[in-house]
């Protein structure tokens, strides 16, 4: 950056003496030195031409006596002219104007860069890409304050409102990161995962805890939006078991672990921490008749379901929408009926970084028991890359999908290769 500066400087002390020097060097002060100079040399020249024309016969002598005093006469008056009081010069325009553009070009050149120019090519090209990473967040502190000045000008920018909370939360700045969030949903009130997100993030700068009225909000907020989300249905969880209310718990953690795929890391998890919660209610006074009224027993595991309507195949995505994607973002791989309802009849979840992948779609990845591959003539295969964390599409989801085929196809390519608008 220093060298920038450098070379900046050199090229306006360039640009201020190429356009400055031609307007000094314009004077009208020395117009009497040049005229007097003038008028000697042709009193010198008539001088020699009277004594040729004597030399010559063309002049008697008289005569060139004559003209000969009437050149000095002449020249003693240029002589008296020239030391009479000289006077003051009158300003020159030129001049003044050469240095009022001296003071003024380097005055108006900075300012006008800082404000049209790119300041981020001052940054290093290690941090230029930091800063300009393909999941949208910013890891320089030079770029984060220059997205916050932005923000301050265009307060209506729901994008980096949420591209300036997610880089706040990198640098575990929760505070920063949920004051981004409170601007984003007011923009932006209608997702669901957003005031998830914002939740997450609120319990995280005050005190780590998710007990506060504020929380609670946000989570019934994002439930009411989309009763299956799954970032609020976890938390929702975690604040029935910091309360002790295992009932809250296992309510939303039983509803999120038939979202998630069967045997899937994540299952496993929730799986053990239903368990815990379903142990803690049972040992409370009254807690084994809490537990008896719950509409579930135990968890619930997928039937097999017909294994020869099986889907496999592979999916990878497209060169042209990598930069568009993060390693972290959520892949969903699922199977729909080509007619009838869009719910997914399995679902199969990975992300970004494990593409390009195969996959198997079967009936043990049902949503609901009713609702299976095997039941219908036709499906649909979707890939999708989820910016919300959601099976449900959203705006500026990454997608690919099939025709219409049977269950029980194999050997599917599909590749991820538009935006949903």
């Amino acid at each position: 950056m220093t060298l920038f500066w450098i070379l900046s400087a050199a090229l306006l002390l360039v640009a201020i003496i190429f356009i400055v020097a031609p307007l000094w060097r314009k004077s009208a002060s020395d117009n009497d030195v040049l005229r007097d100079a003038a008028n000697l040399g042709i009193l010198r020249d008539q001088s020699q031409e009277l004594e040729t024309d004597l030399r010559n016969g063309l002049l008697t002598q008289d005569a060139y006596e004559q003209g000969k005093s009437e050149l000095q006469a002449r020249l003693l008056e240029e002589v008296k002219t020239s030391e009479q009081p000289a006077k003051k010069p009158p300003r020159n325009p030129a001049k003044v104007l050469a240095i009022v553009m001296a003071v003024l070009l380097p005055l108006f050149t900075v300012p006008v860069y800082m404000k049209l120019g790119n300041t981020r090519a001052l940054l290093p090209l290690q941090e230029q890409s930091a800063a300009a990473a393909g999941d949208g967040i910013l890891r320089t502190e030079e770029a984060l304050q220059e997205l916050a000045s932005d923000l301050k000008d265009n307060p209506d920018n729901a994008n980096g409102w949420y591209n300036l909370a997610r880089s706040y939360i990198e640098m575990k700045r929760y505070e920063e990161g949920a004051k981004a969030y409170e601007e984003l949903v007011k923009l932006v009130p209608d997702e669901a995962q957003l005031w998830a997100n914002y939740a997450d993030v609120y319990a995280m700068a005050h005190g780590r805890t998710l007990q506060s009225p504020e929380v609670a909000k946000m989570l019934e907020q994002a439930l009411a939006l989309d009763p299956n989300n799954v970032t609020a249905l976890a938390l929702s969880g975690s604040v029935g078991m910091e309360r002790e209310d295992y009932v809250l718990a296992l309510t939303n953690w039983q509803k999120l672990y038939g979202l998630l795929q069967p045997g899937s890391r994540d299952a496993q998890q929730f799986k053990v921490s239903i368990q815990r919660a379903r142990d803690l209610l049972a040992s409370q006074p009254g807690g084994k008749q809490k537990l008896a009224k719950l509409p579930f027993e135990e968890v619930p595991q997928q039937a097999a379901g017909n294994p020869a309507a099986a889907i496999t195949g592979k999916v990878a995505l497209s060169k042209e929408l990598a930069a568009k994607a993060s390693p972290e973002d959520t892949v969903f791989i699922l199977a729909r009926a080509a007619q009838g309802p869009k719910m997914p009849l399995a679902v199969f979840r990975k992300q970004v970084k494990d593409l390009p992948m195969e996959f198997t779609l079967d009936d043990s990845m049902a949503m609901r028991p009713e609702m299976k591959l095997s039941g219908f003539d036709q499906v649909v295969v979707v890939a999708r890359v989820s910016k919300s964390g959601t099976p449900m599409p959203q705006s500026g989801d990454l997608e690919g999908l099939t025709s219409a085929i049977k269950p029980g196809t194999k050997g599917l390519n599909i590749v991820i290769d538009k935006v949903i608008p």
